[in-house]
């Protein structure tokens, strides 16, 4: 069954108006999507390789781990249900801030969030095909040589800069 997604604006207001998140990306209607960029106690960050089997962006990399904001859900409750069904932890990550992103398959709200997870992590074969821990230098050699989803290379971006303003 396709997810159920709240249509917003360009203010990043809810509509009050409920569709699939198919239909959303079909129509280029904004919606909102949460992530999160996980670091480990010794400041590294995780990346995936998306499941073959995934319908957007099968067999990509990606520095986030996140998905579609459900009816009703705050970013935050989005970003921690997506970690908890993807890598089988239970964390509150902390948003860190939202852009109107413009890449990828449509334009939707992204919810950008970080969060400390333990080292041993049970992601989904579903969901996950590979995993793997690497220093901010592995991952930005990484996202000139592999192929990530366009979420990831944005969102990244924008994570290094909001990092860098906070120290």
């Amino acid at each position: 069954m396709d997810e159920l997604v709240e249509r917003v604006d360009d203010q990043d207001r809810v509509l009050g108006i409920v569709v699939s998140r198919r239909q959303a990306i079909r129509e280029s209607w904004l919606h909102r999507v949460a992530v999160t960029v996980c670091r480990d106690g010794r400041g590294r960050i995780l990346v995936h390789r998306r499941s073959e089997q995934l319908s957007r962006f099968p067999g990509l990399h990606e520095v986030v781990v996140g998905g579609a904001v459900d009816v009703g859900e705050s970013y935050e409750q989005a970003a921690s249900r997506e970690l908890a069904e993807e890598l089988g932890i239970r964390v509150l990550p902390r948003l860190l801030f939202t852009f109107l992103n413009r890449g990828g398959l449509s334009p939707h709200w992204l919810g950008v969030h970080e969060a400390l997870v333990p080292d041993a992590v049970a992601a989904d074969p579903d969901e996950v095909a590979w995993h793997g821990w690497l220093t901010e230098p592995e991952l930005r050699s990484a996202l000139l040589e592999w192929r990530f989803t366009p979420d990831s290379h944005e969102a990244f971006s924008r994570y290094l800069v909001f990092r860098t303003a906070q120290s």
